[in-house]
């Protein structure tokens, strides 16, 4: 029999503009659609450790985060 007994998943997320409309507004959809997903981490109970938040040139923004997969124990992966 196994148990899990730590797990993380390490992402790197890009938050890309939309193309099909003006650059000032698809920055500012940018930045909250960020918002927003740190703010669904956080209601969700998820732990996470964003590594490295990066704003491209164009307004984009890259993320290097490690969260927790599903509801698993996270060990010392986040410490």
């Amino acid at each position: 029999m196994k148990r899990i007994k730590a797990a993380c998943i390490c992402q790197t997320l890009h938050f890309m503009l939309k193309e099909d409309i003006a650059h000032d507004l698809a920055v500012r959809q940018v930045q909250e659609e960020v918002t927003h997903y740190k703010h669904t981490l956080e209601r969700n109970h998820t732990l996470y450790k964003i590594i490295e938040e990066t704003t491209q040139p164009d307004g984009s923004v890259i993320i290097q985060i490690i969260k927790q997969y599903n509801q698993s124990p996270v060990g010392d992966y986040l410490d």
